[in-house]
């Protein structure tokens, strides 16, 4: 009986050793929950700014409203407002459906951590810019589990983001109203407070804000590449993980893009060419005014499924195929170049960089991430490079992506792959092991070999190769250097 009272006393104090710290941050306390990781918390959907609704539709970030008593962060925020998900392709892959409604109200962000509460613990800090062509995607989508990451000993942050219409829009009337005369690249501003976030309270959680790696795939990585030529990110980050977002334009790829020259004169592609900040704001005015919304009140008044739809809608009716702005534009403040030319002018930050590609991406990324490579190497900054090579395994359902696709890293760079259908070989753990050390090594160290040389060598004029990520025949890890494999 003694013993069984002692066991029922010490039940109280077990429980608590579990409980997530209480943290004290930008807008009040703060508690997480734990993770299946033992010794891993989660914070799950902290406000990071205000929501961007209503008469903040379309404004740069404002701060995030205080709250009272103590945020239970134990779920993930609104994701934002995007289109429904049905299944085939990339909803069968990651398992859409347990997160939160879509919303204008997206700006959360997620903290995993081995550490909160120890102000000196100083551990690197990750910030995972999260894909979907700017127009879809979150932060905590199963693949994305960032308590792998924490067990590494990084504390990992994932963000949602305004996308599309509401990401992007521009309007001579918000260049007007804005005290940059800017319209606009909110999301990508949205990614710069998250910044700021972190450099005011990720200590708080054992992080450290001055050691911090951004990196992001496809549109996660275009992001990436926005920040990095950004004159508005100066100091905020120390390295840089670009996913699938290729390099710099190498005059092979110009010279793809001349014959293919005919194509762009339709109406459709037209509306997909690069376009300047004014032409896009009167591009959208003439929309606007077509739908009877003539001034931002009206504009603001709308309903999000009203603005959502609109462009589209447009286009249908009028076949003019005019444009919305749904991705980052070249608007003097956010971002004033492009990132070939912020890399060729030497106007990108000198930090180590790792840049990648799959094997069956998006069209073949190599030639200009070779380029990118000695463009920095040129001008003493170290740059890894990699293409990931391990064709996913299926079970032989229909209506399944198939190869190394897009995205297909994105189970083995955060070692996610109890979250997925995929019928996973003991090769594919380990190959996830590899990927997930170099990351994180590379995210402590500016380097995914760790503290030690290893065998992921910079690449250069002397070394022009990649790090193949890969298994062998037998389906065993077999990650080697060399020359990117054509699909």
């Amino acid at each position: 009986m003694k013993t069984i009272l002692l066991l029922l006393a010490a039940l109280p104090m077990m429980a608590y050793a579990q409980q997530s710290p209480l943290l004290n941050i930008e807008g009040g306390k703060v508690q997480g929950v734990t993770t299946e990781k033992e010794g891993v918390f989660v914070y799950r959907g902290i406000p990071y700014a205000a929501a961007p609704i209503n008469d903040l539709r379309w404004k740069a970030p404002q701060p995030v409203k205080a709250w009272d008593g103590v945020f239970k962060a134990d779920k993930f925020g609104h994701p934002g407002y995007q289109s429904v998900h049905y299944p085939g392709g990339y909803t069968t892959e990651w398992g859409y459906g347990d997160e939160s409604p879509y919303s204008e109200d997206c700006l959360y962000l997620n903290v995993w951590t081995k550490a909160p509460g120890d102000v000196n613990k100083k551990l690197p800090v990750a910030l995972w810019i999260h894909g979907g062509g700017y127009r879809e995607g979150w932060g905590s989508e199963p693949e994305f589990d960032g308590q792998e990451w924490a067990d590494k000993d990084v504390v990992l942050v994932s963000i949602n983001y305004r996308l599309g219409v509401f990401g992007f829009l521009t309007h001579p009337e918000l260049i007007q109203e804005s005290p940059n005369k800017v319209a606009g690249n909110y999301g990508i501003m949205d990614q710069i407070e998250s910044l700021k976030w972190i450099k005011k309270n990720i200590a708080q959680f054992g992080g450290d804000p001055d050691n911090v790696t951004i990196f992001g795939q496809s549109a996660g990585a275009g992001s990436v590449k926005t920040l990095c030529e950004s004159p508005l990110t100066k100091g905020m980050f120390n390295k840089v993980i670009i996913m699938s977002g290729g390099g710099i334009t190498t005059p092979k790829a110009a010279e793809e893009a001349a014959k293919n020259a005919p194509a762009m004169n339709s109406p459709m592609m037209r509306a997909f060419a690069p376009i300047t900040m004014e032409e896009s704001a009167n591009q959208t005015k003439e929309i606007m005014d077509w739908a009877g919304m003539t001034d931002l009140k009206k504009m603001r008044a709308a309903s999000t499924e009203t603005i959502y739809t609109l462009g589209n809608l447009y286009n249908a009716v009028t076949k003019n195929y005019k444009r919305i702005a749904a991705s980052p534009i070249i608007d003097n403040y956010v971002s004033v170049q492009s990132f070939d030319n912020a890399a060729l002018s030497n106007k990108l930050p000198n930090v180590p960089y790792m840049i990648g590609f799959t094997l069956n991406d998006m069209g073949n990324m190599a030639p200009g991430i070779a380029d990118f490579c000695l463009n920095r190497a040129a001008l003493g900054d170290k740059v890894f490079a990699y293409q990931f090579a391990r064709p996913l395994p299926t079970d032989g359902r229909a209506n399944v992506l198939k190869g190394a696709f897009h995205s297909s890293d994105l189970w083995f760079v955060f070692k996610s792959l109890k979250h997925c259908w995929r019928p996973w070989t003991k090769g594919d753990w380990d190959l996830s092991e590899v990927m997930l050390t170099a990351w994180t090594n590379f995210a402590k160290y500016g380097d995914p070999n760790g503290p030690k040389s290893g065998k992921w060598a910079p690449y250069s004029k002397k070394n022009p190769n990649f790090m193949l990520f890969k298994l062998d025949g037998n389906d065993a890890e077999a990650s080697e250097m060399g020359q990117p494999i054509k699909p």
